[in-house]
């Protein structure tokens, strides 16, 4: 297994360029940019949207006579300012020059920097863990990454286990009782409940259960209470402050996952359910739980292990916007929205690269769960 894991590291690596490749051509043609979004600041109209009628790469480059749009009355001296500021050009000084670099030298000059040498600059910071600075933050990627990881991995790991820790058994009492009411008025409320849009439940909770037009009983944001309230608590008041403030966006980030998983479950124990070896053990006699537990269950759970990356990798990245922008959670799934509207591009490759290596190793895991549910599996021998 040791080499399998190996490979499996190894190969995150390539992944990683590629995503980040991607993102990174994707943005020399979004319109806009943090400059664009600097000078629509300046001029008070509150984003660079309103001045982009079209093309656009990631410097923000819409030119108009050498201009940026919008950009007009604008001295060009603070145009190469905020270039340089932004990393997309650098300021180069005339052979034998030896004073500190700066456009007030006459033998100074601001230069762009070509898109292909940004990238691989940035790809070699990477590689040292350097992700850089935020453009309009005070702080640097890293910092803000490790600021909001929390709240995310909150959410998603929450999510995914109680999801995993309803779904399972209620999936295998209604393989076992198929065709029963139960089995029929329980599928009846999972399709309701996976019909119901993420925000659509998420606002509902709020007005029926934080304050909204009925009753107030859990807080409308954050994870925990204020740090004068926070410090005040013994450890026991602790945790059941952290579980009352997650009590909702848990919820409502888990209630789409329920639908899925219960009928995975239940159509991979009906499928294994009816093979000839479950009846052979029956013939031989064996309670139901010991063939439900002790033979069927191993092979019905590697599908449902399969799907595990998915439903953590959606809570994780998809759920995680709308949920932390509706009860005021600061975590990377908002923070990474925000970089994208205003294009703080330092901060979205650094969130693209965190919730990349976290895709990539949770896949990792599910194939570890895999061999632990049924030892014969062995991805060694398997071939490539």
């Amino acid at each position: 297994m040791g080499p399998y894991i190996l490979r499996r590291l190894l190969l995150m690596i390539p992944t990683l360029f590629g995503i980040m490749v991607i993102n990174f051509a994707l943005t020399q043609f979004v319109p806009g940019g943090p400059i664009d979004q600097v000078l629509a600041q300046l001029e008070g109209e509150g984003d660079a949207f309103a001045t982009i009628s079209g093309g656009g790469g990631e410097t923000g480059n819409i030119e108009i006579e050498g201009a940026y749009q919008g950009a007009r009355g604008v001295p060009p001296r603070f145009l190469e300012e905020l270039e340089i500021q932004f990393n997309f050009a650098r300021i180069v000084c005339a052979e034998g020059y030896t004073g500190i670099p700066d456009l007030d030298a006459e033998e100074c000059v601001s230069e762009r920097i070509p898109a292909l040498e940004r990238f691989f600059l940035m790809l070699w910071d990477y590689v040292r863990l350097d992700f850089g600075d935020s453009f309009f933050h005070s702080e640097s990627v890293m910092e803000l990454v490790v600021d909001k990881l929390p709240v995310s991995i909150t959410l998603g790991l929450w999510s995914t286990l109680i999801a995993y820790i309803v779904s399972i058994p209620l999936g295998i009492r209604k393989a076992v009782s198929d065709g029963s009411r139960f089995d029929t008025w329980t599928s009846g409320v999972i399709i309701v409940a996976y019909a119901i849009p993420g925000f659509l439940f998420a606002i509902m909770l709020l007005v029926l259960f934080a304050g909204g037009s009925y009753w107030q009983i859990f807080p409308l944001r954050g994870l925990t209470s204020p740090s004068d309230v926070w410090n005040t608590l013994t450890w026991w008041q602790k945790i059941l402050d952290y579980l009352w403030h997650i009590a909702l966006p848990v919820t409502a980030s888990t209630i789409s996952a329920f639908a899925t998983l219960t009928l995975l479950t239940k159509n991979s124990f009906l499928d294994e359910i009816k093979k000839q070896y479950v009846t052979t053990a029956k013939a031989k006699g064996l309670t139901q739980n010991r063939v439900l537990y002790g033979h069927v269950f191993r092979n019905a759970m590697l599908i449902v292990i399969a799907g595990f990356p998915a439903v953590f990798v959606s809570v994780f990245f998809g759920a995680s916007v709308i949920i932390e922008t509706i009860f005021s959670l600061d975590g990377l799934g908002r923070l990474g929205f925000e970089a994208a509207v205003t294009r703080n591009y330092p901060v979205i490759f650094g969130t693209l690269f965190v919730f990349g290596l976290i895709g990539l190793v949770v896949g990792l895991l599910s194939d570890l769960m895999y061999v632990w549910i049924d030892p014969r599996i062995d991805f060694e021998t398997r071939e490539t």
